[in-house]
C-alpha cells in the first residue's frame, strides 16, 4: 500500500471500520479513512492495482463512503473521474459521505452534482471549489474547517443545506448561489470573509451565534433570515430582500447597517441574482425582533418595523432610522366601549402596544396560517400569557428611547407619533405613574390628544363657544339693555348744576329669549371672552358668571389648539 498523503495527528478512534495505516505507539489509530468495500484499506492506502479497479467499476450516480480518507488533489480528480456523466461531462454522485475528510491542496467539485452529501467534521487545507454545483438533497458542511477560500458561486441547493459550527479562515462566495430549502451558518466562524452572498433562499436562513471576525457584506434574499446572538467584531453592511430578519441577541461591536434593497442583487458576471424561489414573496424587509440588542451601532434603512419587539434592547435612543421606516398602526373603522363608539386615531405604534391592548381586550388567538385583521390589535408571539407580555411601562420606557432617536434623526412626524404613544401609555398605567398624574393625563388627552390633535381641541373649543352662546341668550342677556339716568337740583338763585348718572340694573330675560339680534349679541360676548377680552355687554348676575367661566375654559381650549396646530405643523 502506498502513501497519498500526511497522516492525520492521533485522535480518538471512528465509528466506522478504518484503514489504520500508520499507526504507532505515538499514534495507535492511524488513518481514519473508513475502509473500501471487500479490502482492508482505504481509498488512499489501497494498492495501485486495487486503488484502479475500484475507480474503475464506479459509474455516474454511484453512492460512495469515503469518511475519514485522507485526500490528495490528484486521488480527488481520479474519484471524479470515474463518477463522470458522459452526457454533461461533469461528475453526478448519489449518495456521498465525506465525514472526516481531509483534503490537502485545493479541492474541485465544481459543476458536480451531489445527491445527499455529507462533508461532516471533513478539513480543507487549500481551495474549496464548488462553483456551480447541483446538490440535489440534503448538504451537510457541518464542523468542516475551510483553512483557505471556499467558492460555491452559482451553486444550487434543493434541499436543506448545513454549515453548523464550520470555519472558514479564508473568504467565502455564495455569489449567485440558490437555495430552495433552509440555509443553516449556526454558529459558523467567519474569519476574513470580506463578502456573504450575493444568495437567495426560499425559506429560512440563520446565522444565530456565528461570529464575523472581519468587515462583511452581506447580501441576502430569503423569506427568512435569523440572526439571534450573531455577533460582529468588526463593521458589516447587511443588504437584504424579502426576508423577515430577527436580531434577538446580536451583538455589534462596529457599525453594522441593515439595508433593505430595491432591486435584485448583482451576482457572478453582473448577471441578475434569481429570484425564483422567492417569486410570490413580498421584497420588503421586516425586523421582527431586537430583543437584547445594543442598538448604539445599528443603523436601519427602509425597514418595516411594524412586527419589531424591542423589549430588552438597549440605547435604543442612538439607534438610526432612514428612509423609508414604517411601524404599525391602530386598527382601522368604528369600535365600541361600552355603548360609546370610538375611532383610533392614525399613528405609528410599537408591536409591544398592540400586544398589551390586545391582551387587555381579550382577542383570541389568531390562526396561524391566517393573516391578523386590520380591524383589531395584533396579538403578540406568547398571547395571552399576561407574564410575557409587555405593560404599558415597558411600552413608555420604549417610545420614549425611541421619540428620542427620531428627533435626533431629524423626523419630527415620527417624534410626535412616539410621543403620542409615550402619554398613552403613562395614561394607562396604575403602576408606575401616580393617579394625581394619570387623571391630568386623562384631561389632557380628552381636551387635545396630548397637544397633538388639533381637531379634537378645536371641537372642544367650538363645544364651549355654543354652549357660552346658548347660556347667554337663556340666561346672561338682561330684558332690556338699562339706560342711563340723570338726575339733579338747580338751585334756586343759581349757580352750577350737579347732576348724578345712574344705570338701572339689568333685568332677567323673559318672553322670547332666542331671537337673532340677542344671539348676535351673546356671540360678541363669547367672541371676546376666546381672545380674553371685556365684550362691554350688559349682562345679568348669571350672565356675569358665564362670561368669567368662558373667559377662563375658552382661551385654555384654543391656546391648546394653536399648540396642536403648531406641534403637527412643525413636526
Amino acid at each position: 500500500m502506498t502513501s497519498a498523503t500526511a497522516e492525520p495527528q492521533s485522535s480518538p478512534p471512528p465509528a466506522w471500520p478504518y484503514c489504520g495505516y500508520g499507526a504507532t505507539t505515538e499514534n495507535p489509530v492511524g488513518c481514519h479513512g473508513v475502509l473500501v468495500a471487500g479490502h482492508t484499506a482505504c481509498l488512499a492506502h489501497l494498492t495501485a492495482t486495487d486503488r484502479t479497479n475500484y475507480l474503475t467499476r464506479l459509474t455516474p450516480g454511484a453512492a460512495i463512503d469515503h469518511r475519514g480518507t485522507p485526500f490528495s488533489e490528484d486521488l480527488l480528480a481520479q474519484l471524479l473521474v470515474g463518477l463522470r456523466d458522459p452526457v454533461t461531462g461533469h461528475p453526478r454522485l448519489g449518495p456521498a459521505r465525506f465525514d472526516g475528510a481531509t483534503f490537502t491542496n485545493a479541492a474541485w467539485f465544481e459543476e458536480a452534482t451531489f445527491s445527499n452529501v455529507s462533508f461532516r467534521v471533513a478539513t480543507f487545507t487549500g481551495t474549496a471549489g464548488f462553483t456551480r454545483a447541483t446538490f440535489t438533497g440534503e448538504a451537510e458542511f457541518d464542523w468542516v474547517t475551510f483553512s483557505d477560500a471556499a467558492s460555491f458561486g452559482r451553486a444550487n441547493f434543493t434541499g436543506d443545506a448545513g454549515f453548523r459550527m464550520a470555519t472558514f479562515s479564508g473568504p467565502v462566495q455564495f455569489p449567485g448561489a440558490t437555495f430552495t430549502g433552509n440555509a443553516t451558518f449556526s454558529g459558523a466562524r467567519f474569519k476574513s470573509a470580506p463578502w456573504l452572498g450575493p444568495m437567495a433562499c426560499g425559506s429560512r436562513v440563520r446565522l444565530d451565534l456565528a461570529v464575523f471576525d472581519a468587515p462583511v457584506t452581506m447580501a441576502i434574499a430569503a423569506r427568512e433570515l435569523s440572526l439571534q446572538r450573531t455577533r460582529w467584531a468588526s463593521a458589516a453592511a447587511l443588504r437584504l430582500r424579502y426576508a423577515k430578519v430577527d436580531l434577538t441577541g446580536a451583538v455589534m461591536e462596529y457599525p453594522v447597517t441593515v439595508t433593505a434593497e430595491p432591486v435584485p442583487f448583482t451576482g457572478l458576471e453582473e448577471d441578475m441574482l434569481s429570484e425564483e424561489v422567492l417569486a410570490s414573496q413580498d421584497p420588503d424587509v421586516k425586523v421582527t425582533s431586537l430583543s437584547g440588542v445594543d442598538a448604539a451601532h445599528l443603523a436601519l434603512t427602509d425597514m418595516d418595523l411594524s412586527e419589531c419587539r424591542f423589549a430588552g434592547a438597549v440605547h435604543l435612543d442612538q439607534l438610526h432610522m432612514d428612509g423609508r421606516t414604517t411601524f404599525a398602526h391602530p386598527p382601522i373603522g368604528w369600535h365600541r366601549h361600552g355603548l360609546v363608539p370610538l375611532r383610533w386615531s392614525r399613528r405609528r405604534t410599537l408591536a409591544e402596544e398592540h400586544h398589551w391592548r390586545a391582551h387587555r381586550a381579550s382577542q383570541p388567538t389568531p390562526l396561524p396560517a391566517r393573516p391578523p385583521s386590520l380591524r383589531n390589535w395584533r396579538p403578540g408571539p406568547y398571547h395571552p400569557d399576561p407574564d410575557r407580555t409587555p405593560d404599558p411601562e415597558d411600552a413608555a420606557a420604549l417610545y420614549r428611547q425611541l421619540r428620542k432617536a427620531f428627533e435626533d434623526g431629524k423626523n419630527e412626524p415620527g417624534a410626535a407619533d412616539f410621543y403620542y404613544g409615550e402619554m398613552e401609555m403613562r395614561r394607562h398605567d396604575r403602576g408606575g405613574t401616580a393617579p394625581g398624574e394619570r387623571r391630568l393625563l386623562w384631561g389632557y388627552w380628552l381636551l387635545s390628544g396630548y397637544g397633538l390633535r388639533a381637531s379634537r381641541a378645536l371641537g372642544w373649543l367650538a363645544a364651549a363657544m355654543i354652549v357660552t352662546i346658548v347660556l347667554l341668550m337663556g340666561f346672561g342677556l338682561p330684558k332690556d339693555s338699562p339706560r342711563l339716568q340723570a338726575t339733579g337740583t338747580v338751585p334756586r338763585d343759581g349757580g352750577k348744576v350737579t347732576f348724578k348718572i345712574d344705570k338701572a340694573d339689568p333685568q332677567n330675560p323673559t318672553g322670547e329669549r332666542f331671537t337673532s339680534e340677542r344671539f348676535e349679541k351673546a356671540l360678541n360676548v363669547t367672541l371676546n371672552s376666546v381672545v380674553f377680552r371685556s365684550s362691554g355687554q350688559d349682562l345679568t348676575t348669571a350672565g356675569t358668571y358665564i362670561e368669567m367661566a368662558s373667559r377662563v375654559t375658552e382661551p385654555v381650549l384654543l391656546g391648546l389648539a394653536v399648540l396642536a396646530i403648531r406641534n403637527r405643523v412643525k413636526r
